[in-house]
C-alpha cells in the first residue's frame, strides 16, 4: 500500500492511527475496533492490537505454545490409538478417560489448525476478522471453546464418580455410563451453539480466535466457572473424608479381620470401622490416584485461563468505554512517531504482561501430555512392540508361568505355563511337572518355588480334589465271571412250601430240598477245612 493511500486512510489522524470514517461499517468483527476521539476524529488503532502492546516476541511465544500443543496431540493419538487397537489388559481404558483425551483433541484443534493455516488475523486495517469473515477462525474457535466446554465437564464427572465410590460407596456402573455420555457431550455442544449464537468468535489474542466480549459471561464464562467450581467442591470434600477416615483408624483399637479377604454381608459404611473403611478408601485412592491428579491439573489450567483472559477482556471494554485510560499510551505513540518499543512501559499497565500469557498458553498446550504421563502405560509399548515385531515375522519370546502359579487364576485363559503372545492364534504348550523328575535334572529355566519349602502334594491317580476330569472306567459283568470264579448253577423255579417263611429271620430248610438251594463247594477250599454250606441253609 503506497503512503498516499496509508495518509488517505489516516485521514487527519496522528500516526499509527487510522479513521474510523475511512473504512466501512461492514465486514469483519467491527466491534473489536479500539478508537478513541482525537479532536473531531475518531482515530482506531491499526490492527492487530497485539502487534502494538507486546513486544515483538509475542509472537514467538504464541507459536511455541501451539507447536507444544501439536506434542500434545501427537501424545492424545497414541493413547486412542492404544485405546483402540490393543488389548484392555494392556491400556485399562476406560470410558471416562476415553471421553477426557478426545475433549483435549479439541482444545488442541483450536491451537494447530490457525498454526497450519496461518490465517489473515485483520479484514482491514483496523478490523480483525470474525466467524463470518474467516472460516479458520470459525473452526479454531469452535474447537477451543468446545474442548475447554467439554473438558471441564468431564473433569468434573470423574471426580463425582471417585466422590460416589468413597464417600458414598455406590457402584457407578452403566446408567452412570450414560448420563456421563449425555452430560459431558450434551451440554458442551448446546453452550457451543448458545455462545456462537449470541457471541461469537473473533481475533483478539493471536493467531486464534476466542469468544467475543457481548454476552460472553452469561453464555460462556460463568457457566464454565460454575463446573469448574463444582469440581474443586466435589474434590476437597472427598479429600476431607479421606484425611477424616484416616484419622479414625488411627484411634481405632477394634479387633478386624485385615488380611482374610472375607465378604462384608452389608455394604453400609455404617457397618464398618474406621480402619476397615479406611482400608477400602486406600484401594480405591491407590487405583484412581491418576484420575484425581488430571482433575487437579485441568481445572487449575482451566481457570487460570479464565481468569486472565477475562481480565484482559474487561480491559480491552474498560478502555473502550473510558479512553482517558489508554491515554497516556496514545500521546506515547504519537509523540514517538508509532515507535512501539518506546511506549511498551505505559502498555503493561494495560495488559496482562508477557510471561503470564506464555504461562497460560503452554500449561493449555500440555494437558496432552499429562494425559500420556499420567494415563498411559508401559505395557502399552510393550504391546505396540509385540504387534510389530509379529507384523515383521518375529514372534516374540514365549512367557514362562507356573502351573502351580494358576491357583488364584484358574479361570484366566493366560494361566499357561508356555503362553504365545501372538495375536490371531492361541498357540498353548503346557509342560507339567513331573513327581519322577529330580530338581537337579531340570535343564535351563525352572520354577521358582512361590510356596516357600513346602513339598508339592502328588495327587492320587483317582483323585479328584484336582481341576482334572476323572477317568472314564467301563466294567463287563461277564468279562468278570469269564476271567473270575465260576458262576453256580441257578435253581429250577418250581413250587414249594416256603412261601410263608419269614425272610428276616432264620429258618430251617429241610434235608431233602437241601440240595435245591444249596451252592456247590467251591473248588479253593482247603481240604480240612469246614462246610456249612453243606450241612446247614439258612434263607
Amino acid at each position: 500500500m503506497s503512503n498516499t493511500t496509508i495518509d488517505a486512510l489516516r485521514g487527519g489522524c496522528p500516526p499509527p492511527f487510522f479513521n474510523e470514517l475511512s473504512f466501512p461499517t461492514e465486514g469483519g468483527h467491527v466491534d473489536g475496533r479500539l478508537c478513541s476521539p482525537f479532536s473531531t476524529l475518531s482515530c482506531c488503532i491499526p490492527c492487530p492490537m497485539t502487534d502494538w502492546a507486546y513486544p515483538d516476541n509475542f509472537t514467538t511465544a504464541t507459536q511455541a505454545a501451539d507447536w507444544v500443543n501439536v506434542v500434545g496431540m501427537i501424545c492424545c493419538g497414541f493413547l486412542l490409538l492404544s485405546w483402540i487397537f490393543l488389548p484392555v489388559e494392556k491400556t485399562h481404558r476406560h470410558y471416562l478417560s476415553i471421553s477426557l483425551t478426545c475433549a483435549t483433541v479439541l482444545m488442541n484443534l483450536g491451537f494447530i489448525i490457525p498454526l497450519a493455516a496461518k490465517p489473515q488475523q485483520c479484514f482491514n486495517e483496523i478490523t480483525p476478522n470474525g466467524m463470518d469473515t474467516s472460516s479458520v477462525c470459525a473452526a479454531s474457535g469452535a474447537f477451543l471453546l468446545a474442548g475447554g466446554w467439554a473438558g471441564v465437564m468431564w473433569v468434573f464427572l470423574r471426580a463425582l464418580s471417585l466422590h460416589l465410590q468413597i464417600c458414598w460407596q455406590l457402584v457407578v456402573g452403566r446408567n452412570y455410563m450414560w448420563f456421563s455420555q449425555a452430560l459431558g457431550w450434551g451440554i458442551p455442544i448446546v453452550g457451543l451453539v448458545i455462545l456462537l449464537v449470541f457471541s461469537g468468535v473473533s481475533f483478539r489474542f493471536g493467531a486464534t480466535c476466542h469468544i467475543n466480549h457481548e454476552n460472553s459471561l452469561a453464555d460462556f464464562w460463568i457457566p464454565l466457572l460454575v463446573f469448574a467450581g463444582l469440581t474443586v467442591i466435589i474434590q476437597f470434600t472427598t479429600f476431607t473424608y479421606c484425611i477424616k477416615v484416616y484419622l479414625a483408624s488411627l484411634s481405632d483399637n477394634s479387633a478386624t479381620t485385615e488380611g482374610s479377604g472375607m465378604p462384608s454381608y452389608s455394604n453400609s459404611i455404617r457397618t464398618m470401622t474406621p480402619r476397615q473403611a479406611y482400608r477400602r478408601v486406600r484401594r480405591v485412592i491407590q487405583l484412581q490416584w491418576r484420575g484425581i491428579v488430571i482433575v487437579l491439573i485441568i481445572i487449575a489450567d482451566v481457570v487460570f485461563f479464565a481468569v486472565v483472559f477475562v481480565f484482559m477482556d474487561n480491559t480491552v471494554q474498560a478502555i473502550k468505554d473510558d479512553p482517558e485510560k489508554a491515554l497516556i499510551w496514545a500521546v506515547c505513540l504519537v509523540q514517538s512517531g508509532g515507535d512501539k518499543d518506546k511506549c511498551l512501559d505505559e502498555a503493561s499497565n494495560l495488559v496482562v504482561n508477557l510471561p503470564t500469557v506464555t504461562a497460560v498458553l503452554i500449561l493449555l498446550a500440555m494437558n496432552g501430555i499429562w494425559l500420556l504421563l499420567l494415563l498411559g502405560r508401559w505395557s502399552m509399548f510393550v504391546a505396540w512392540f509385540d504387534m510389530f515385531s509379529s507384523f515383521l515375522g518375529r514372534r516374540p519370546k514365549k512367557e514362562f508361568v507356573s502351573v502351580d502359579a494358576r491357583m488364584d487364576i484358574k479361570q484366566d485363559p493366560r494361566s499357561y505355563e508356555m503362553l504365545d503372545h501372538e495375536p490371531g492364534k492361541a498357540d498353548t504348550v503346557l509342560t507339567p511337572i513331573s513327581s519322577t523328575l529330580a530338581p537337579t535334572a531340570r535343564g535351563g529355566r525352572h520354577t521358582p518355588d512361590y510356596f516357600g519349602q513346602t513339598a508339592r502334594y502328588q495327587p492320587h491317580q483317582r483323585s479328584f480334589s484336582s481341576p482334572r476330569p476323572p477317568q472314564q472306567l467301563y466294567w463287563s459283568a461277564a468279562q468278570e465271571h469269564e476271567q473270575g470264579y465260576p458262576q453256580p448253577p441257578m435253581p429250577t423255579s418250581q413250587p414249594h412250601a416256603y412261601e410263608n417263611m419269614n425272610p428276616l429271620g432264620m429258618n430251617r430248610i429241610e434235608k431233602e430240598d437241601e440240595i435245591q438251594y444249596s451252592a456247590p463247594r467251591s473248588q479253593y477250599t482247603q481240604p480240612g477245612a469246614a462246610d456249612y454250606g453243606r450241612d446247614h441253609v439258612f434263607i
